[in-house]
């Protein structure tokens, strides 16, 4: 195998071994900077000699005592909503374009400990919102699988710098999708873990009952792996929770055998219709999961629109709570999508919040009693294959509900693993869900169904080239 395409785990096992120094290691990951950086754009801040400094360092402290953590020289990036000391910190928007914090955010915080190799900040859509836009200070980053098309957002830059190996993992944070979105559409995995596992201080808000922070890497065990460093109390984080931390790599190989998978089969056959591509992996995992052991039955819940109406009356007037100043103040600052949809917040009221959240409070005791006799619950990832990149409707999902808000809104585990590809040879994916700090039971099925299946051999065909060269 090729040290030019190593997953995480894969090259924690060579460090450890005195195979590859993290020196090594990263000079390959800004080599593929170099080389694909001007076409994805996933990048807004590279930080080359932090990633050095940090590649040098994590070598010596391996070769005195070996790795503290599988993280220990691995080369990584982070979603430029999220706080780092010192290093320019802009949500993708002319409001931050001298914003340098004082204080990495608690996540940062947590991988700098691990021993992780800081590569940059990563492209995001404004203040995780609203794009992909065109009229921002930075351009926004494109699908490596084939550049004419969109990442989806907003952790646009995670999706796409993990995707084209220019990072072995990365941060995202998640409102509605954003995590698993460009996940799904970047052919890697993306796991929203259950609100308040993740501290979320020290990161730019979107929609504060909402957001959620997770790992987005090639594989699901890699996902894992930085769930283990991230995971854990925080009092900075108001939502944070104050529980034991599992191991969530210890039961990734107990395989699906007895797992009870729920299909939620109304959402995507007669909700929101998907492209026969992603029709078909979704019928070819059912076949899987069958073929593991695992019993898969059918769940009835409300339609996705229901979830999707109160996830967007809560987000709309939560974001257009955090960033009222700004609008009041210099709204031409403000790219035109977000700019739009702070407007709209303007238009909902008091009252249609408080009739979300009682929604809501509905809907998470329906999907907590749906889920009552099941493990894990499956349904789509994205609807279809990304779409090029100039034609993304500024409204996207207003008139259509996503398949990855209902998660948000009830705030319960849920990860995008690949599953296929479309007819135009563009990822799709099948998205998994389970009950609230369930996330060793998630992985270990996502684990199950990605070891089962070809998909994480296949890279985009950028990398491939140059891995031939």
């Amino acid at each position: 195998m090729s040290t030019d395409i190593l997953t995480i785990s894969e090259a924690a096992k060579l460090i450890k071994a005195g195979k590859l120094s993290p020196v090594e290691l990263t000079e390959m990951c800004l080599s593929r900077v170099a080389a694909f950086e001007p076409e994805v754009h996933a990048f807004v801040t590279l930080t080359e000699e932090r990633a050095r400094a940090d590649a040098k360092r994590a070598e010596a402290e391996i070769k005195a005592s070996g790795p503290k953590s599988p993280l220990h020289g691995i080369p990584i990036g982070l979603k430029d909503i999220i706080d780092t000391k010192g290093i320019l910190t802009t949500c993708q928007s002319a409001h931050n374009v001298d914003n340098v914090p004082v204080a990495d955010a608690a996540c940062a915080t947590a991988l700098a400990a691990a021993g992780t190799v800081l590569m940059g900040k990563l492209t995001t859509h404004e203040f995780a919102d609203g794009g992909p836009s065109f009229d921002l200070p930075w351009p926004p980053a494109r699908n490596p699988w084939n550049t004419a098309h969109s990442t989806a957002g907003s952790s646009s830059g995670t999706g796409a710098a993990v995707a084209a190996g220019l990072i072995l993992g990365g941060l995202g944070t998640d409102t509605s999708g954003s995590i698993r979105l460009p996940a799904a559409l970047c052919g890697i995995v993306g796991l929203k873990p259950t609100y308040g596992l993740v501290s979320r201080a020290g990161v730019a808000p979107a929609a504060y009952s909402l957001d959620h922070i997770g790992p987005m890497a090639w594989t699901t065990e890699d996902c894992a792996l930085m769930l283990q460093a991230l995971a854990g109390y925080d009092p900075a984080d108001p939502a944070s929770a104050n529980r034991p931390v599992p191991d969530y790599t210890g039961g990734l190989a107990i395989g699906a055998k007895g797992l009870k998978v729920g299909v939620l089969r109304r959402w995507h056959e007669t909700d929101r219709p998907v492209a026969d591509g992603v029709r078909d992996s979704i019928e070819a995992a059912i076949k899987t999961y069958k073929g593991l052991g695992a019993e898969v039955t059918e769940l009835k819940v409300s339609p996705l629109q229901d979830y999707a109406a109160a996830g967007f009356f809560i987000s709309t007037a939560e974001r257009g709570a955090a960033y009222e100043e700004m609008m009041l103040k210099n709204p031409q600052k403000f790219g035109q999508h977000y700019r739009d949809r702070l407007v709209l917040a303007a238009f909902c009221t008091g009252m249609d919040y408080v009739q979300a959240m009682r929604k809501r409070r509905e809907l998470m005791v329906e999907m907590a009693t749906a889920m009552a006799g099941v493990d894990v619950v499956l349904t789509a990832g994205n609807p279809d294959e990304a779409q090029p990149i100039d034609r993304i409707p500024r409204w996207e999902n207003l008139d259509k509900p996503n398949f990855t808000m209902p998660f948000n809104v009830t705030g319960m585990p849920a990860i995008c693993v690949p599953s296929g590809f479309g007819p135009n040879g563009l990822p799709v994916s099948i998205q998994l869900a389970a009950r609230p700090f369930a996330e060793a039971t998630l992985l270990r099925a996502a684990h199950a169904f990605e070891q089962a299946t070809p998909w994480r051999s296949q890279r985009p065909e950028m990398l491939n080239l140059m891995s031939a060269a």
